[in-house]
């Protein structure tokens, strides 16, 4: 798969998140108004390989939401 450079991969895959990896999460009580969290990901919790609302994952810190974006990766120097 080839991500053009600014765009985001897609959140309802399980194989395009990683653990360490920088997503923009929907937690529960936010889905009506769909205000995002950003965070680092510190485990995956959805089993199933994709899910239509988004992987679920726990952030650093614990907070859990599904995932609506992906950061793509920083090109450090």
């Amino acid at each position: 798969m080839i991500i053009r450079e600014g765009a985001t991969m897609d959140g309802t895959v399980r194989n395009n998140i990683k653990i360490g990896t920088r997503v923009q999460v929907v937690q529960k009580q936010d889905q009506r108004t769909g205000k995002l969290t950003e965070g680092i990901v510190m485990r995956i919790l959805t089993n199933s390989q994709n899910h239509p609302r988004g992987i679920k994952v726990m952030l650093e810190g614990g907070t859990v939401g599904r995932v609506q974006h992906i950061s793509p990766t920083d090109n450090k120097k």
